[in-house]
């Protein structure tokens, strides 16, 4: 069985940067991504990453801004955010799928972690 735990989230300041961590147990080789849900909307793609970490995608709105990473020797993904603002606040959730590809599609994930907040101040 998988778990996910992120942290890193908190309340900082628009321009401010954040770095999210996602360890994963009962690890196998897993494709992760992080989704963001704002008050109100629905969960968003944010960035997702292959296993071997050759491949990754953004969502536009934080492309340019937001750097995702692994390292699989710790079960970890990171996720570099810069440049916060405060359209960027949500619960950021990590998320994991039984399969080395990266995907945008939130149906496609297996496991996801509780999630993480991030509150962005103007």
């Amino acid at each position: 069985q998988v778990q996910l735990i992120e942290s890193g989230g908190g309340l900082v300041q628009a321009g401010d940067d954040l770095r999210l961590s996602c360890v994963l147990s009962g690890y196998r080789h897993y494709a992760v991504a992080w989704f963001r849900q704002a008050p109100g909307k629905e969960r968003e793609f944010v960035a997702t990453i292959s296993w071997s970490g050759d491949t990754s995608y953004y969502g536009d709105s934080v492309k340019g801004r937001f750097t995702i990473s692994r390292d699989n020797a710790k079960n970890t993904v990171y996720l570099q955010m810069n440049a916060l603002h405060s359209e960027d606040t949500a619960v950021y959730y990590c998320a994991a799928r039984s399969d080395l590809r990266a995907t945008k599609i939130r149906g496609l994930y297996n496991y996801w972690g509780q999630g993480t907040q991030v509150t962005v101040s103007s």
